[in-house]
């Protein structure tokens, strides 16, 4: 090999080298921002702590699935999707848990999520919060699914005006109204005829308004 080609090659490895080292050793392509997307009530600080990126970490080898995983470890996010941006910004996504309803937790009200996931824990109850009753309040109990489930698909006109759900069994849905009437819903079926059904029938006078069955409604 000639003294020129030994050159070239010296050259090119040098070349390689230094961009590998800035690329993934320097704090030239380091992290210089840490932006948050997609956050409604969450304080872009507490994602950014809790990404735990330092300041002109390597761009490049910022493990993405860790992040990930730490900032789907705050209580109000249900997703997150972390991405470079080069050269100097890592983009975080979260999608916040949204609340559904509230249940009694001691002396403090635990706000959820339509799986269940406790959000936070308040001193104050939410005011336009329906109340949770069910016998054992957890994630994937078919009576707290249901009624979660029926809370979360009910249209605008119905569901401000409902202040509390309760349910023994995934098909005994109950939803107690603001001005003290009592809906039995049933089940987790048919939930757009229902609630079309229901809209009309809370224009009669009635203390229950029974939509379980759709097809044979009755009001007491």
């Amino acid at each position: 090999m000639t003294a020129r080609k030994v050159f070239l090659v010296l050259l090119t490895a040098g070349v390689v080298g230094t961009a590998a080292w800035l690329v993934f050793f320097s704090p030239v392509l380091g992290v210089r921002t840490v932006e948050i997307v997609g956050n409604v009530t969450l304080a872009p600080d507490v994602v950014r702590k809790a990404a735990a990126v330092p300041d002109l970490h390597p761009l490049a080898t910022v493990d993405l699935a860790q992040v990930e995983d730490r900032v789907r470890g705050i209580r109000q996010v249900a997703s997150a999707k972390v991405d470079r941006v080069w050269p100097a910004t890592l983009r975080i996504e979260v999608v916040e848990r949204e609340p559904v309803a509230q249940i009694p937790a001691g002396d403090k009200i635990a706000v959820i999520d339509k799986t269940g996931a406790v959000i936070e824990l308040r001193d104050v109850a939410p005011p336009m919060l329906p109340v949770l009753k069910v016998a054992s309040p957890a994630v994937g109990d078919p009576a707290t699914m249901a009624a979660l489930d029926v809370v979360r698909g009910l249209p605008a006109s119905i569901s401000g005006r409902v202040r509390q759900v309760s349910a023994t069994t995934g098909e005994d849905v109950t939803l107690g109204l603001s001005d003290g009437r009592t809906v039995v819903w049933g089940g987790t079926d048919r939930p757009e005829a229902k609630a079309r059904i229901l809209r009309s029938l809370l224009k009669r006078k009635a203390e229950v308004y029974d939509v379980s069955s759709p097809d044979v409604v009755t009001l007491k």
